[in-house]
């Protein structure tokens, strides 16, 4: 299944996840599994968190640090759909594999 998730682009160019495992390094084209990380301040839902579309309110897409985000096209495998309220993107899927695509 295709889905969009919002990735950050480091200051070296290189991708990673915005908040949980964030020196984890995003590889493009090749699937890569889901890892439960507990990190204090955010609740534990192991998988990668998507949207149907890329649409996230709640998140800046420029940090005051610098940090930029950006929008990813990905392939979804096993995935959870959770509703969230419309402020926060909507449905969620979480997905026990991901294959990122290409940058919106």
């Amino acid at each position: 299944m295709k889905a969009y998730k919002l990735i950050r682009i480091r200051k070296d160019g290189s991708f990673g996840p915005l908040f949980i495992n964030r020196k984890q390094i995003i590889q493009f084209g090749k699937w890569m599994p889901s890892q439960c990380i507990p990190t204090k301040g955010f609740a534990v839902r192991p998988g990668w968190h998507c949207t149907y579309k890329p649409y996230a309110p709640h998140l800046k897409m420029v940090l005051k640090t610098g940090e930029r985000r950006v929008w990813c096209r990905v392939e979804i495998k096993g995935m959870t759909e959770i509703k969230r309220p419309i402020g926060e993107g909507g449905t969620w899927y979480l997905a026990k594999k991901i294959k990122f695509l290409n940058l919106l």
